[in-house]
């Protein structure tokens, strides 16, 4: 195997004290521990492979949280400490692994967790395209942009030009 992707769906959006320890679990058995075993149960092959490379899709709330969704911003981060450690232990082995921190992306998540602010669809996206700076004047990311970035970092060209 040279290719491994991981990706969860988010949890569900509220703040923190809408949540019980049963939800907690719940967003830590999807949004991390299901990274966990799928790269546990690949590594086997990861190692026979000589252009091995992991990638998990996490969220750019690891970077800034995003409001409402305080067990995705919680798990997702890590999910990224997890992914950082891999690479140091097992990048001797030839391993590579990255994880990619999607923004707003066009997806039907993103549509969701708009709708669950119990607004429009449209006047959270327009007042995002115009007013924060923290993202791209346009905001949400194609999903062809999305899956260039993945490609070219689990590409073996990366291995080499990085060598």
């Amino acid at each position: 195997m040279d290719i491994l992707v991981t990706n969860a769906g988010g949890p569900p959006p509220g703040k923190f004290e809408t949540f019980d320890d049963v939800a907690w679990q719940k967003a830590i058995e999807l949004s991390l521990m299901s990274h966990v075993r799928l790269v546990r149960a690949a590594l086997p092959y990861l190692r026979q492979s000589s252009a091995a490379s992991v990638l998990a899709i996490t969220s750019y709330s690891v970077k800034q949280p995003i409001p409402n969704l305080v067990l995705s911003n919680s798990v997702r981060a890590a999910t990224v400490g997890l992914i950082k450690t891999l690479a140091l232990e097992l990048g001797a082995d030839g391993i590579r692994f990255n994880s990619i921190l999607p923004a707003w992306t066009e997806t039907e998540r993103v549509y969701e967790l708009m709708a669950s602010r119990a607004k429009p669809v449209e006047q959270p996206r327009r007042r995002r395209l115009r007013g924060n700076q923290r993202i791209a004047p346009r905001a949400h990311g194609r999903p062809d942009e999305f899956a260039n970035a993945a490609v070219f970092l689990v590409s073996p060209q990366l291995r080499t030009s990085l060598a």
